[in-house]
């Protein structure tokens, strides 16, 4: 399934754009055929010609007409509605995927007597409402959805057909996922805050996700019974890739089951959890509306989790995802050149305009240089070529290990109490690790790893972060194998405090009052008109980090939010 998924989904990718050109391709290959075949001369010659002219003259391209969009939906969805399965999927772009997909609807999901409504369309796109039942013994329960279709011409002859994802069926499914409809896997949760009140979606909605990853770890060990529901079982999900430079932005593959209908509720267990209600609905606050905003903050000293909050409310990003964490980096960075005696906090330092490593020529934002400038003035002002400048005294696996032996990155052993991605920094050489030195190259990073990091500066030592104690089952927190010395770690955290006092923090830091810290990090996105904006803090014994997707500078967009919730924690 999964190779014919990922064919299916290239062949997607691929068609609206060069329908032409691969009808001329093939048009051309059918001429030199018949010319060779009947052996040339004139005759031959004309006939390849006119079957060549008449196939591209069966080729419908251009853009698609109103009637043809309308009449493509429209015959898609009187099939569905009419139980004609094959006739459905056949009005799509990919038949054997649809056809998979449509018929688990009714025989899987359990989802009777639907009807579709065909809404406006907007250009190639048809908004439709879905009214159904769902049955399952003698449980039934009505469902009512809204969804839409985009219609686009099929590869080949240029037929409008419905491109064919699965989010057709329902707007809560990816491609590779599917509706059940059943006794539920696991139990419900009563996921309660720090102080024993109940943690609900309605009041926190950024919660959702974390709620739903609750569940599937702790839902048959928390007391629970099972009930009946219609629920999206996730299958596989497409990886990042990278193309150097560069990287194609992504989250994790692993996420949560999702219940869309309970038909009979369930008799939930409780949970407890390590969240702050008061920070949490700070947090909340500050990711409303910002649909690429995610934000975490933890207590530095243990590792726990006081808030966790994701703008448009759907993949947990702060858990989950996976992103080039930009200038962030340079914290470890940092205190792996401290450590080395490859920099040192007071000393002059090369910030030239542009540093050249592995066939890379790297620069600084807007071409920058400090002459004669310290360490600490290239932290603060975030100078890249600081950084790689130092690049030719490191082993390609430098960074990698003092990620994992310092920071308890890369290791994939974190065991938080929902799924999350543990950051990677892999070994690199030339040019890669040149540019991961700066957050950039194969390093991946979320929120909830650079507060980690934030919270080892401030702590002294990695504390992995959690959201159910572990007590609660007794399972093992992850452990770095060293410590900083006393000497690494007071420079470094000199570093994050001018830098939030003087350097590229301090607007964002500014009245955010006691011991404080931060690093901005703004970190490029092939195909992306704005980097992602991150930025990293600690006060007192809280620590945070937000990340910004399209922001811009971490200053100006991480940097509010991640101050805001500092403050809020008093």
């Amino acid at each position: 399934m999964g190779s014919r998924r990922g064919a299916a989904a290239e062949r997607r990718r691929t068609k609206p754009a060069v329908i032409g050109s691969v009808a001329a391709v093939v048009v051309a290959g059918a001429g030199f055929g018949a010319y060779a075949v009947y052996g040339g001369g004139a005759d031959g010659e004309d006939t390849a010609r006119t079957k060549s002219a008449a196939a591209a003259e069966k080729v419908k391209s251009g853009p698609l007409t109103a009637a043809e969009v309308s009449s493509a939906a429209q015959r898609f969805l009187t099939a569905w509605q009419q139980g004609d399965v094959a006739g459905a999927a056949a009005a799509t772009d990919d038949a054997e995927a649809a056809k998979a997909l449509l018929t688990g609807y009714a025989k899987d999901a359990r989802i009777k007597d639907a009807t579709f409504t065909a809404g406006t369309p907007a250009g190639e796109k048809v908004p439709f409402s879905v009214k159904a039942t769902v049955a399952y013994e003698k449980a039934s329960e009505p469902l009512a959805y809204d969804s839409a279709l985009t219609v686009v011409r099929r590869a080949g002859d240029g037929e409008p057909r419905v491109d064919w994802h699965a989010a057709v069926v329902h707007p809560e499914l990816r491609d590779g996922d599917r509706l059940v409809t059943g006794k539920a896997g696991d139990p419900p949760v009563k996921a309660l805050d720090r102080n024993g009140a109940e943690i609900t979606a309605a009041e926190y909605p950024s919660l959702g996700t974390v709620l739903d990853g609750l569940r599937d770890k702790y839902g048959k060990k928390s007391g629970g019974t099972p009930g009946v529901e219609l629920r999206v079982v996730r299958g596989e999900a497409a990886g990042d890739g990278e193309d150097g430079k560069g990287a194609k932005e992504s989250g994790a593959d692993e996420v949560a089951d999702k219940t869309l209908l309970e038909l009979s509720k369930g008799t939930p267990g409780t949970l407890k959890t390590t969240l702050d209600p008061a920070l949490q609905a700070a947090a909340e606050k500050q990711v409303d509306g910002k649909k690429g905003a995610s934000v975490v903050l933890l207590r530095a000293s243990t590792g726990e989790v006081l808030a966790v909050a994701n703008g448009g409310h759907g993949f947990n990003t702060a858990f989950l995802g996976s992103l080039a964490p930009g200038s962030t980096m340079k914290v470890i960075t940092a205190s792996m050149l401290l450590e080395k005696d490859l920099a040192s906090v007071n000393e002059k330092h090369p910030c030239p305009k542009f540093f050249s490593y592995g066939g890379w020529k790297f620069q600084n934002d807007d071409k920058f240089e400090i002459k004669d400038g310290t360490f600490k003035a290239s932290f603060a002002r975030s100078c890249n070529t600081a950084f790689i400048s130092q690049a030719p005294e490191l082993k390609d696996d430098d960074l990698t290990r003092q990620a994992k032996e310092v920071f308890g990155l890369s290791m994939n052993n974190w065991s938080v109490g929902v799924s999350t991605f543990d950051g990677r920094v892999p070994v690199q050489s030339k040019a890669q690790m040149a540019a991961s030195l700066i957050g950039q190259g194969g390093v991946r990073m979320n929120p909830l790893n650079m507060a980690s990091v934030s919270a080892t500066v401030k702590s002294g030592s990695f504390h992995q972060p959690y959201l159910v104690a572990p007590s609660v089952d007794g399972r093992a927190l992850a452990t770095a194998s060293r410590t900083m010395s006393g000497e690494t770690l007071g420079a470094l955290r000199e570093l994050m405090s001018y830098t939030a006092a003087y350097g590229t923090a301090a607007e964002a830091m500014a009245g955010v009052s006691g011991d404080v810290g931060a690093k901005t990090g703004s970190a490029e996105v092939d195909g992306q008109e704005k980097p992602n904006g991150w930025f990293t803090a600690y006060r007192g014994d809280l620590a945070a980090a937000g990340v910004v997707q399209q922001g811009g500078h971490g200053g100006d967009t991480a940097g509010p939010m991640v101050a805001a919730l500092l403050k809020a924690g008093g």
